[in-house]
């Protein structure tokens, strides 16, 4: 299991557009992809669960990954959350 602390930098935030572009991202891996944001655990490859979560620019977040291809998923994901998930 590999952790990592990011800060979303999305001017609006993880709405609909960028949390697909993260929901889509995750979908291709085979590992368990988990935002932490304060208390609440939000799995990634849920487009809804990402939106509902409210994540506002500036907002520091816990990804996790889990699984066999953990490593190639925490590389291409937290490359897409620091650039701004096409955003920026």
């Amino acid at each position: 299991m590999l952790s990592k602390k990011l800060t979303v930098v999305n001017p609006s935030g993880l709405h609909l557009r960028p949390a697909g572009v993260l929901s889509q991202a995750a979908m291709k891996f085979k590992s368990d992809v988990i935002i932490e944001c304060g208390e609440k655990r939000i799995v990634a490859k849920s487009v809804l669960n990402v939106m509902a979560a409210g994540i506002k620019c500036g907002t520091e977040i816990n990804l996790i990954c889990d699984g066999e291809d953990e490593e190639a998923a925490m590389e291409a994901l937290s490359a897409a959350i620091e650039s701004g998930l096409g955003e920026k």
